[in-house]
């Protein structure tokens, strides 16, 4: 009888009556302005990269290098996983950001555990190793570490607790103090990845895409409504509502951005990647993001490629599983799509 649910549901009523569902060039500008400011407007921060080779190894079919760069200011340091498929003549290759979600890093993602061993004989998580397998399909794969995960957690969090645990929460915390968003930060940087594989030759500009699972779902979904560079994108156990996924249970406080229930729900701010193509890929049993309201986010998905005539770009792939990468269908549509961009 005295719980604040009756009254945060009123508040989420009246944030939602105000959107717009007309679905046209003049929302999209209006909303990815809004969108923008409310991550924080980290838009105009950037340094010289001065990369740094940490590691090169052979492994087999592919090399994987591990690259520092300057990313926002030279005290942000980020390194990066890259995979480079040999054999592959002259001709130029198309690159995928690899985006890993909550667990211990950029490891997850070329299949290493914690310690920086190989993975072997045992599960891969809900990451699936998912940058070997498509490195295995001929592109080169960037998987940079996100910060406040793996070796990119604050100092008073290194060394302690488990490899999975994070620094989400305090880096989160006081960047909101501030007026900006650990979202909007893992996006900008994110965004300087993708300046930084441009300076690749054997890459070619115009063949880029991004996958991401979960946490890095959020920041695939977003960095590729903010950056058009990116040409295919693949969300993994993330496209849900805010009311039915983030607000419904204790997610991590990096999933929140203030006051956007003002101007769009979820599946409206993923909306933004189109005309351009978008695969969306869930776990009929994943119980972070249920089945039931990913369907209606992809409705949702649909009527806004619809309007810009370019439903064809719009796929998705609802699989027997809980919350993790799949790659059934997602990878060799990632790299066709790519191919043919």
């Amino acid at each position: 009888m005295w719980s604040a649910n009756e009254y945060l549901d009123e508040l989420y009523d009246e944030a939602v009556s105000t959107h717009q569902f007309s679905y046209d060039e003049k929302w999209k500008i209006a909303l990815k302005h809004n969108f923008k400011k409310l991550l924080g407007d980290f838009e105009d921060a950037k340094c010289p990269f001065h990369a740094r080779e940490i590691e090169r190894v052979d492994m087999g079919s592919y090399e994987r290098l591990r690259i520092e760069i300057n990313t926002l200011r030279p005290t942000l340091k980020m390194p990066i996983y890259v995979l480079i498929p040999k054999n592959k003549g002259n001709q130029k290759l198309a690159a995928v950001l690899a985006i890993h979600g909550h667990g211990y890093g950029s490891k997850e993602v070329v299949g290493l555990n914690p310690d920086g061993s190989r993975i072997e004989g045992k599960d891969e998580g809900c990451h699936k190793s998912f940058g070997i397998e498509l490195v295995h399909r001929g592109v080169v794969v960037f998987a940079p570490e996100l910060v406040g995960f793996g070796d990119r957690k604050l100092k008073a969090d290194q060394g302690v607790g488990s490899p999975g645990d994070n620094s989400c929460y305090m880096i989160a915390s006081q960047l909101l103090l501030m007026g900006k968003t650990l979202a909007g930060l893992r996006i900008q940087e994110c965004r300087r990845v993708i300046d930084y594989i441009e300076t690749f030759d054997m890459i070619d500009p115009r063949k880029i895409g991004v996958m991401g699972i979960s946490g890095g779902g959020l920041v695939t979904a977003f960095t590729s409504a903010l950056d058009e560079r990116l040409k295919a994108t693949v969300v993994s156990g993330y496209t849900n509502t805010f009311k039915s996924s983030i607000m419904d249970r204790r997610h991590c406080l990096d999933n929140h951005f203030p006051k956007v229930l003002e101007y769009a729900e979820m599946p409206d701010l993923i909306g933004l990647i189109a005309p351009r193509a978008l695969f969306i890929e869930a776990g009929n049993k994943d119980h972070l993001f249920p089945v039931k309201y990913v369907e209606q986010a992809i409705d949702t998905l649909t009527n806004i490629y619809q309007s810009f005539e370019a439903e064809q770009r719009l796929d998705h792939h609802i699989f027997a599983g809980e919350h993790e990468i799949c790659g059934e269908r997602s990878y060799d549509w990632l790299i066709h799509t790519l191919e043919n961009s």
